[in-house]
């Protein structure tokens, strides 16, 4: 059996991995649009264009990097809820004599494809948007005539990162690969093999040291922050560091929970707790759903949050009435771009999460068809589809915008705290609002294709279809 046929029948079709060509589209188009603005902006000033262009190069590197973080993990969960999918006809595979290693391979060489496609296309695309914008700038005398380069190197360091970045998640991502034994088989049954219980409270401490510590960290920084602003912003890093990787190495213990205390709130007719029990089936696939969701409103919420508490601080400043105008003026300028930017990553985390919602719902025909023999209408199925992603959404968005406060508050906090007395905290109402109708238009997004391609399948035919 040769590479090819593997790869077939591991990942189904090249077509399941839309969701890593689409955030590895989105991951280059980013990068691009980043890179190539800075080189526009530094090349508008021959005197400044080395130390501009060095700058900018800096921030484009870190927003670039914080998407292809995103990226990687809402690809991580998009392998791994395709290799869920399949791991019956893995287990058969292995029972014919295909060994888990190449068999892996045969996954991550996909992924890898898919991605250098979409980072490719992604790259291809951002480029020749930021020439078309800079081109109409400069016809309407927004932007002076100047010697702007075509590419830059960096696209290039861009491409590869993000190809690399997808083979890696993909390497993580099939995992459920190995857990695959040839007697899953036989036995009518395929599930993924639990981590032991010693793996589970090693994961546990290292996340309870790394919350907890990291937040007292934060909280110092935001107290050093009175007299030291320096030292109590590296302190407020390292804490908000700290903390979010306590949350990333015991998520499967956290997101879980909240997703189980939000679902009650769904009801109790049979279409809720359905839903109820789909959304916490699997614990690990839950936690990879949220997990890029939890990430871009975090990110978002941070941002916001921050330049939020700042602004509210500024009437404790020793400033007259121009200067307070002026420094809220930067402020709203900043804020605008900041978010806008990180924002960006955010949607990269929702495509994830509305792509693998479709994943799971195709991935259940077999089921729906079962509940729609034993007499659940269609709008019962389009319910029970809806509220689940409710679930794993809303709980993603909730969390994700505590933290964001918490992070936002604390950095801020740290930086102009000797300015007046008090914490202040940062709240953002009209980021908080956008934030909450995008996720009502994330949960319908998320749900009403799977849910209108369930119920157009009857229950017979779907029956048929293999899990």
């Amino acid at each position: 059996m040769n590479h090819s046929s593997k790869g077939n029948l591991v990942l189904g079709s090249l077509r399941e991995l839309g969701t890593v060509g689409l955030v590895a589209g989105l991951s280059g188009a980013y990068a691009a649009v980043l890179i190539m603005t800075s080189t526009v902006l530094a090349a508008m000033s021959e005197e400044s264009g080395g130390s501009v262009g060095l700058m900018l190069g800096i921030v484009a590197g870190v927003f670039i990097l914080i998407a292809l973080y995103v990226g990687a993990i809402v690809i991580i969960g998009a392998v791994d809820t395709v290799i869920s999918g399949r791991l019956r006809h893995i287990a058969l595979l292995r029972l014919l004599g295909s060994r888990a290693k190449d068999l892996r391979v045969s996954v991550v060489r996909g992924t890898a494809t898919v991605g250098a496609l979409g980072a490719l296309a992604g790259v291809v695309v951002g480029t020749v948007l930021t020439h078309a914008t800079r081109a109409v700038l400069v016809a309407r005398g927004t932007l002076p005539e100047a010697d702007y380069p075509l590419v830059s190197s960096a696209l290039v360091v861009a491409f590869w990162a993000i190809a690399v970045c997808a083979m890696c998640a993909g390497w993580l991502g099939s995992r459920g690969v190995l857990q695959v034994s040839p007697a899953a088989a036989l036995s009518g049954t395929a599930a993924p093999v639990t981590a032991s219980g010693r793996a589970s409270l090693l994961r546990a401490v290292v996340a309870g040291i790394g919350i907890v510590g990291g937040f007292g960290v934060l909280a110092a920084g935001a107290l050093a922050g009175e007299s030291a602003p320096e030292a109590g912003f590296v302190l407020s890093f390292f804490g908000a560091a700290g903390a979010s990787t306590g949350f990333l190495v015991g998520a499967r213990l956290v997101i879980p929970s909240m997703v189980a205390a939000f679902s009650r709130l769904l009801g109790r007719d049979p279409a809720s707790v359905v839903a109820r029990r789909n959304a916490l089936l699997d614990p690990l696939r839950t936690t990879r759903s949220t997990m890029g969701l939890v990430i871009g409103v975090t990110l978002v919420t941070t941002f916001a949050s921050g330049m939020a508490a700042l602004r509210a601080s500024v009437d404790a400043w020793e400033l007259d009435a121009e200067q307070r105008a002026e420094a809220l003026q930067i402020m709203d300028v900043t804020t605008a771009v900041l978010v806008g930017i990180i924002v960006i990553s955010s949607l990269i985390a929702a495509v994830g999460f509305v792509s693998t919602m479709s994943l799971t719902v195709i991935q259940r025909h077999r089921e729906i068809g079962l509940l729609r023999t034993l007499g659940f209408t269609q709008r019962q199925v389009r319910t029970m589809i809806t509220k689940e992603s409710v679930a794993l959404s809303v709980s993603a968005i909730l969390f994700g915008t505590v933290l964001g406060i918490i992070y936002g508050t604390s950095a801020a906090q740290s930086l102009v705290g000797s300015q007046g007395s008090g914490f202040v905290w940062g709240v953002p109402w009209v980021s908080l609002a956008a934030i909450a109708v995008c996720g009502l238009v994330l949960v319908l997004l998320a749900s009403r294709g799977p849910a209108r391609r369930a119920i157009d399948i009857a229950p017979v035919e779907a029956l048929r279809i293999e899990a």
